[in-house]
């Protein structure tokens, strides 16, 4: 299945998309797709998608974040070996983590804004992961469990501010500068995430091409390692990392400007698309 949150009449909506159109339940009990998830309802929720008779074309519809309120987002850095030798950082033997605010998201095709304050402004594509049925200390053997299912993510960094220090968090948090979306497609959609392939465009030119079994942590490890320090939540979402080719190791740098197009897109799991414009004064 394939989920989503969009602007209906005016107010924030989650429905079911078939086809080229967004099935709406015409009264619900949940209020947006992180309740639904809360209350383990996601097949119930179709059906009552799927019972409304109510149809929104996708075309044209304004999206909001697949999750836009969720309780944390986990970003992993240098999860893939291209990236981390691009930036010269050390092997490691755990997860390198850092945090999201909600507020940093913005929708498919919504523009991404470059920050007043910098021009440095890169991508960075990647497979999100969102945590269906809550855990802490969550085994890896059983980690895939726990997975509602799965998203496109670009994980934008203003890169002047992320060496501010070693802290990544100033550089990854400006508003509307991570794009999160189209939609979830499920986890019972997706058996096998290995041979999924991570394409990021700007402008059309291919930047970043790999499948998802070059990451150094998977999925499961992700889930093991993030679950012994916080609890992970129903609609908790999870940025797995980037491959090589980002903008910042380019020469001459590839930075973000106003009217570019960046593209993420994920076989099986859907295209993210994002303009970008600067913030307004």
């Amino acid at each position: 299945m394939r989920l989503v949150t969009f602007l209906h009449q005016g107010r924030p909506a989650c429905g079911l998309v078939q086809g080229d159109a967004i099935l709406v339940a015409p009264s619900s009990p949940y209020a947006d797709l992180r309740a639904v998830i809360e209350a383990d309802a996601v097949a119930e929720f179709a059906r009552l998608c799927e019972g409304s008779g109510e149809r929104v074309p996708l075309e044209g519809t304004t999206l909001l974040p697949v999750i836009p309120n969720p309780g944390k987002i986990l970003c992993v850095g240098l999860n893939y070996e291209t990236h981390r030798r691009e930036t010269g950082r050390d092997v490691v033997e755990n997860p390198t983590i850092f945090t999201r605010f909600a507020d940093s998201q913005a929708a498919h095709g919504q523009p991404l804004l470059r920050p007043r304050v910098s021009t440095d402004f890169d991508f960075e594509g990647e497979l999100a992961v969102v945590i269906g049925k809550g855990g802490r200390y969550i085994a890896r053997d059983r980690a895939m469990e726990h997975v509602a299912g799965y998203s496109c993510y670009n994980d934008g960094s203003v890169r002047d501010w992320q060496r501010h220090t070693h802290q990544f968090t100033p550089g990854k948090n400006f508003p509307q500068t991570g794009a999160f979306g189209p939609f979830l497609v499920t986890a019972d959609e997706v058996t096998d995430l290995d041979p999924l392939r991570l394409t990021t465009r700007v402008n059309g030119q291919v930047v970043q091409d790999t499948t998802l079994d070059h990451m150094i942590f998977d999925v499961p490890r992700i889930i093991e390692y993030c679950s012994s320090f916080t609890p992970l939540n129903p609609g908790d979402v999870i940025a797995t990392g980037t491959p090589g080719g980002v903008g910042a190791k380019r020469q001459p740098p590839l930075w973000l400007k106003p009217g570019d197009s960046v593209e993420v897109e994920i076989t099986g799991i859907g295209l993210l698309r994002n303009g970008i414009a600067d913030e307004a004064a």
